[in-house]
């Protein structure tokens, strides 16, 4: 467990029992604005093996014990990056309370604590909240794209 300002949320690791939760938040806001792609899919069906057996971690939000957002660090093998946070998702009833502020922290700190010198995402400039979010905590924009999915039009790097 993650320790954080708000005494009615605590961060934890993913456990099988959080499975639809991930699912769940992923697939509310991804369809919200776009299609589920294949890729979606395939860490859907196994978060676990997808994501925390390469080396990865998820991380839980629970807010007054409800599973409230969710947040991956995926180990990446391209020799650029060391780590992709992903698959951040806060559930609307939840937004406002900082919960994806805190997912990206222990992602960042997890990743530090790993020996991390890099961190990369994707994401979506209609995503205004969240590309907010990365600017404060010091991601900055890559000029090029090679993006994984369809609707990323925008990629950015932490240096830690």
């Amino acid at each position: 467990m993650i320790m954080i300002d708000d005494e009615k949320a605590e961060i934890v690791a993913y456990e099988d029992k959080y499975k639809e939760a991930f699912c769940r938040l992923n697939t509310n806001w991804i369809t919200e604005h776009w299609q589920l792609e294949p890729h979606d899919l395939e860490i859907f069906a196994n978060p676990h093996d997808s994501i925390i057996a390469k080396g990865g971690f998820i991380f839980v939000v629970l807010y007054e014990g409800v599973a409230a957002g969710v947040c991956a660090l995926c180990k990446t093998d391209d020799g650029i990056y060391d780590y992709e946070i992903a698959k951040l998702a806060v559930d609307n009833a939840y937004k406002g309370k900082k919960l994806g502020l805190y997912l990206c922290e222990a992602c960042i700190n997890k990743a530090k604590e790993m020996g991390a010198k890099k961190i990369f995402l994707e994401s979506n400039t209609r995503l205004t909240p969240a590309i907010n979010l990365y600017k404060k905590l010091g991601f900055q924009q890559l000029p090029e794209l090679h993006n994984a999915y369809s609707r990323g039009d925008i990629q950015m790097v932490l240096d830690i």
